[in-house]
């Protein structure tokens, strides 16, 4: 059985990247894991890293626990809407304080740090345009940008994606299709 830790990374809530993280939850708990969510929109920090990683800015009780449960997961997943083409402002600067060097094993030491080698991710992308409009013309930038400049730098492999498209048009149906396709991921842990 795997540790899960699940990051939502939106400023709005309830919303449906909220219930594709719940329908995660549930088939993963169904399978026997464990599972941690933290969501943005209901977490108060700042995320702005404000010298940089000049000097450790100590992290605010709501990000301690998200910090903790991303260094014992075995299996990351973060859900996100595509916002300005790219990720929200708000997971990025989750991400920079949860991963800022100081905090991190070995970075401490002046080491080059992979504190999260061994750990796998999935990536859970919606967006109101077409998926194959996002993968072909656009090139699916912010998902590359997560999976090696953030997630693959700091270890994590492997990271598998899922991009939900045409969010607004898709209807209820097409919602509840998409809400037990991810189910069955947070049942196989992938």
């Amino acid at each position: 059985m795997a540790r899960i830790a699940i990051i939502v990374g939106h400023v709005k809530s309830p919303s449906f990247c909220d219930a594709l993280a719940e329908a995660y939850r549930e088939g993963a708990l169904a399978a026997g894991h464990t599972v941690d969510v933290f969501a943005t929109a209901r977490m108060t920090f700042d995320p702005i890293l404000h010298e940089g990683f000049a000097r450790l800015q100590p992290l605010e009780p709501d990000l301690v626990p998200a910090h903790k449960a991303i260094m014992a997961a075995d299996h990351l997943v973060i859900v996100f809407p595509l916002w300005l083409g790219d990720l929200p402002a708000i997971l990025k600067g989750f991400l920079e304080r949860v991963l800022q060097p100081d905090v991190l094993p070995g970075a401490q030491a002046g080491k080059f740090a992979t504190p999260l080698k061994g750990k796998s991710a999935g990536i859970i992308v919606t967006m109101g345009l077409p998926a194959f409009v996002y993968r072909w013309w656009f090139r699916p930038h912010a998902v590359e940008i997560l999976k090696r400049n953030i997630l693959g730098f700091v270890g994590v492999h492997p990271v598998r994606s899922t991009v939900i498209g045409s969010i607004e048009t898709i209807g209820d149906a097409g919602r509840k299709r998409w809400l037990t396709q991810v189910e069955d991921l947070g049942r196989s842990a992938c």
